[in-house]
This record gives C-alpha cells, structure tokens and sequence, in this order.
C-alpha cells in the first residue's frame, strides 16, 4: 500500500473547534476574531492578558545548511510539538505563513509533510486571513506615492537614480524584476526604471515581524527610507505622509493567526519574511503569546543556523527580549551526502542513484557542516539538539554515522520519524529537548548594538560563516559610510545570502576560514550602465574561497530600530 499524499492526510484530519482549542491555551472567546470554522485572529490584547501566565520552554528549530529539496524544519517543527503531549507536556507551535510564490513552485506548501502537518492546509498555503495581501497592498501604496510625488513637483528632492522602495506581488515573475514605469504621455508619470520584489521579501513583512504593537508599527512604518536626495540624505514615508495610510491597511495583519496540527496541536502562523535576505522568522506578536500558553513554544528560524538561526538570536531575541532554552539543529542523510561534494542535487529531479546506497563514510564526509552549525547555535550559549529526521531511502548506519557527529560535539541528538508517525515518532527528539532545555541559560548575543555596522558584519562573517577576513568593494564602502552617517550603526543586521550573491558549493562543503568580500545592497536602479566597479578584494585562505555575500538589504532601517522599539 502506498504511503498517502499530504492532501490525502490533511482532509481526512479530524478538526477540533478553534474556541475549544483557543481554551485550552488560555485564549477566552474575547480574544479571537474567527474566520470561518478552522481559523481566527488573535488580539495583541492577549499579551497583556497572559502576561502572569507561566512561561514556555522557548525552542528554535533550524538545520543544516539545506539541500534545494529543503530538509524538512516545518515537518520538525509541527512533529517535535505534537510529540510533546505524547511525554506529557504541553506545545504551542510558532510558524511563518507561506508564500503563494514557493506554493505554486518547485518547493510547494509550508504546512509541513505527512503526519506532520500544519491544518487545514490550503487555507494556509493559499490566502489564510489575507495578511500577505494586506503588506502587499500596503508596500505598493507606498510605491505609488513615491512616484506621485515625483509627478506632483518632488518637493523632498529625491534623486529618482536614488529611489530605494521597489513593488512587490506575492507570486514568481521573474518578468518584473527590472521593469520601466510611467510611459506614456505626461499625466501617466515620470519615466524610471524599478521592479518588482516577491511580499515575502518585502521591508514591510520583515516590519510587521519584528514589531510589538500597532503604535509601535506606527512608528516603524514612519522610518521606511524609500530612497534618498542627491546630498545623501534619506527620504522617509513619514515624509511621504505614507506611514499613516500603511498602518491603517494593516491592522489586521498585525495579529497572529490560529490554526491547528493533525493531532490538535495549537499553531501561531504570522508573517512570512524570507531567510535568506530578512530575518527569516515568524512574528514577535505570536511569540510573546505563545510562551504563556503552555510548557513549550516551538518556532522555526529559516535556512540553515547560520542564517535564520543567526537572524533568530541576534535580531529577533534581541527585539522581542525572550531568551531561547533549546535549539534542535535538523540533520538528514541526504543534505550531509550532498555537503561531501560527490553529488549534485538538482530541484525537480530525483536524487542521483548512487547517493541511494547505503555510504556511511559520505555522511561523515559532508559532516563539516553538521558540524560548523552547531558551533553557530553553541556560539550564542543555547544547547543544541540534532534531529536526524528520516527518509525511506536512508540506512541505520548512515544514522549512527550522525549521531557519531553529534556525540563528538557533546550535542544530543535523536532519529526521528515524524513524517510517517507524526508526534509518536519524534518522542525521542522531544525527550531530548525537554532535557536540553532544562539546563542553565547561557544565551548571549554576538554582538552589541553600540558596534559600528563594519564591526558586526566582520562579527557575523568570522565568527557565523568562518571567513578568515573581510573586505568591501569600493561602492559597499560608500554605503556604509552613507549608513552610519544618517544614524543607521546601531541597527543589527549581517550578510544578505542570495541569488547570485554566493557561490554555495565551496561554503557548505567546507564552512571554515573562507574570505568574504562584501558587496553593495541594491540601492537603487540606475538609467545607465556604468562601469563595474574595480575595487571587489576578496581575502583567500588554502583551504577555501567563497565570493560572499552583500550587506543586509538596506540593513532593515525600519524594522530593526531598536532604540524606538515598543515595550514586551
């Protein structure tokens, strides 16, 4: 007999009411908004109501660096929190909302897979509650009043080779990433090329993220720098008057949505930014309520640990002030294969024949990376777990060649089968994080907020990515000496990881002493080509050489002030 599809599972999945499920968590009738019979909207009131409430155990789930097929985070996210109630505890799972762009791709749905799934799954992976919609719409009045203001007279001087603040639409077109707008006769605009962005990579969805309130996102939304003026000095959408009308359009989208696993387990969905150039993690709202709804709240952090684990502990604790008991650090056979550099695994295609067979010897050899991430979670003080989630086509031997890795390490680790067996298949992970968590926190941040911007790129590329040294082209330079000048040092932020920006294989198969060279965020679009810039150094070492990555887009001025931030 074969083994179900998700779709199969997910419809044949027995519901439990949402109040029924809301009260179990502590969650009374006056603090949801139902949408139809399987969702509702939690009100940010509810921070304040549970605030006296005990405090969870508080468990990011990350990985190693994945392969193009993803390794399954939200699977072992949504199986770690239905295992919890199989060894008596309470869960409360935190997860991003998917982006319809990934959902209609190769990639799929985030609801997670088999027996660990996220319900009911088409709502989540389609329009939920309309918060994607919302930041869209949100982002793109900005982007219309950009250029309103350019046709009205452009009263604030912005240098439109300078305009910063692209559009955005939640689905793949690569046809509008570079387009021109305004043509056509006069009253249709000013002529200027721009683009188009996917929302889930929108400033707006790494702001409602990272907010605490609606007056903070108020404040937040006011500090949007959409581009700057000739001399350098940034544009804002409060001088735009545009933080008015974003705040107004999302004040739905600002509460967290509630939704539930195949075995009742109570998920906290809200806000999607991507990992790979945001903080790749679900909202500080959901979080300051699910810690006081039971003895754990699980969440995801994006990519592998030194991505959105990284972003997780230095951005997200650092604005939400909880502090992480455990980390799990998710491990498979087939992404430690592919790390040994014998195999390339293509997205869409099966897997090479031969990275089938049983080869305990390339698990081991792909390990540097197991390896290196757990010294990235170790790096913030927090005790990692490594779950060696399975698939059919693993080996018991290439298994014990992980937990080898792991035991040299001195983590933790655990096979875990949630995908087939849902909760009752990941009691062992589950053991060991409840374990785990119940030692003394050490959890610290890499770096101070007083750092200067060069000072915690260096901190993040030497110590998180294992460069020997870092350098910047001549343009990343002036931006970073644009950036402190306007006041933007103290902001957290890192490398920016994404297409075209790092050559992948020479980091994952060995994560140590690469040279990094830090390149120019995009800024803005320009009317003319102009000469590559000459002044890229990149600084090698003998055993690898990676061309790194950019600067954080535009460091994520608005969503990461934290001299502004609002209480929690």
């Amino acid at each position: 007999m074969s083994f179900p599809t998700d779709l199969e599972i997910a419809r044949n999945a027995q519901l439990k009411p949402i109040d029924d499920l809301a009260s179990e968590i502590g969650l009374g009738m006056h603090l949801l908004e139902p949408y139809g019979e399987e969702v509702a909207k939690i009100k940010l009131s509810a921070i304040e109501e549970l605030a006296d409430a005990p405090r969870a155990k508080y468990v990011v789930v990350t990985a190693v660096t994945p392969t193009p097929l993803g390794e399954g985070k939200t699977t072992t996210t949504v199986g770690l929190g239905q295992a919890f109630r199989h060894i008596g505890k309470r869960a409360t799972i935190a997860i991003r909302q998917p982006s319809m762009g990934p959902t209609f791709g190769i990639k799929g749905g985030a609801a997670g897979g088999g027996y660990s799934q996220v319900v009911p799954m088409e709502i989540l992976n389609l329009h939920l509650t309309g918060d994607m919609h919302a930041v869209t719409a949100a982002h793109n009045l900005l982007s219309a009043m950009i250029d309103n203001h350019l046709y009205q007279g452009n009263k604030l001087g912005l240098d439109v080779n300078e305009i910063t603040w692209r559009r955005v639409l939640d689905v793949n077109d690569r046809a509008l990433r570079n387009i021109v707008i305004g043509l056509g006769p006069k009253a249709d605009g000013v002529t200027r090329q721009t683009g188009f962005d996917i929302t889930a990579a929108s400033e707006l969805m790494a702001t409602l993220a990272l907010t605490t309130s609606l007056a903070d996102l108020r404040q937040r939304l006011g500090r949007i720098v959409v581009g700057y003026t000739s001399d350098g000095t940034p544009v804002t959408a409060e001088q735009l008057d545009g933080a008015g009308s974003m705040a107004v359009i999302l004040r739905d989208a600002i509460k967290p949505n509630l939704l539930q696993t195949l075995e009742n387990t109570p998920v906290l969905v809200h806000t999607g930014p991507f990992g790979n150039i945001a903080t790749g993690n679900s909202s500080v709202v959901a979080d300051l309520i699910g810690i006081h709804t039971g003895d754990f709240l699980v969440t995801e952090a994006g990519f592998g640990a030194d991505m959105g684990a990284e972003r997780f502990f230095n951005i997200k604790c650092r604005n939400s002030g909880l502090v992480p008991d455990a980390a799990v650090v998710v491990a498979t056979v087939r992404a430690l294969k592919a790390h040994s550099g014998k195999y390339k695994i293509v997205a869409g295609r099966p897997l090479p024949e031969e990275m089938l067979a049983e080869n305990p010897d390339d698990v081991l050899a792909g390990a540097a990376n197991l390896r290196k991430q757990l010294e990235n979670v170790r790096l913030h003080g927090v005790p990692p777990v490594v779950s060696i989630s399975t698939f059919p086509t693993d080996h018991p031997s290439e298994y014990q060649a992980i937990r080898q890795v792991a035991d040299e390490m001195g983590a933790r680790s655990a096979v875990s089968s949630h995908f087939d067996h849902g909760g009752r298949g990941a009691t062992e992970l589950a053991e060991a994080v409840a374990e785990a968590a119940e030692e003394p926190s050490q959890f610290r941040m890499l770096y101070l907020d007083q750092a200067s911007l060069r000072q915690k790129i260096e901190t993040v590329a030497t110590k998180v990515y294992g460069a020997a040294g870092v350098s910047y082209t001549a343009q990343a330079t002036r931006q970073l000496d644009t950036y402190e000048r306007n006041g933007f040092g103290r902001l957290p932020g890192g490398p920016r990881l994404g297409r075209r920006r790092v050559r992948v294989p020479d980091l994952r198969r060995d994560p140590h002493d690469a040279g990094t060279v830090v390149q120019p965020g995009r800024r803005a679009h320009r009317h003319r080509r102009r000469r590559r810039d000459s002044g890229s150094v990149v600084r090698r070492s003998q055993q690898a050489s990676t061309s790194a990555a950019s600067l954080t887009r535009r460091m994520m001025i608005s969503a990461i002030d934290l001299q502004q931030r609002g209480p929690h």
